[in-house]
């Protein structure tokens, strides 16, 4: 299996008519758990291997006035905690095994200083 992660993020605020950029800078703090299964073909019963949790935090300043490979500076923490496998591996939770997945639930907001936030982008489950 090869789950690649490629989030985007846009330039210009995503509620305006203006497509002038925008951006200053991007966080992000997400937790994973991921199963390793093996499932019984014959009776559809899946057995957890491993247990592997993980979390990525990310800050990025943005200067959208810079050239092009000079406008993102990535900020603290530069070296992410590596995956932690787990000794006593944990049940799948039932919402892990249906949709809505990660991809599929996920919600681009617009967050201003001032104002009420609003749903840019809404999951698509």
């Amino acid at each position: 299996m090869n789950d690649n992660f490629y989030p985007s993020v846009t330039w210009a605020v995503p509620i305006s008519k203006s497509n002038m950029p925008q951006l200053t800078s991007i966080t992000r703090d997400q937790s994973f758990t991921t199963w390793l299964v093996a499932t019984n073909q014959r009776t559809g019963e899946i057995i957890v291997l491993q247990t592997i949790k993980w979390r990525m935090k990310l800050h990025i300043m943005v200067d959208p006035r810079k050239a092009l490979g000079k406008r993102a500076v990535l900020m603290e923490p530069i070296n992410q905690e590596p995956p932690l496998i787990l000794n006593k591996n944990e049940a799948i939770a039932p919402n892990a095994l249906r949709k809505p997945n990660a991809n599929d639930a996920q919600v681009l907001m617009w967050r201003p200083t001032d104002g009420t936030p609003q749903v840019v982008i809404p999951p698509k489950n």
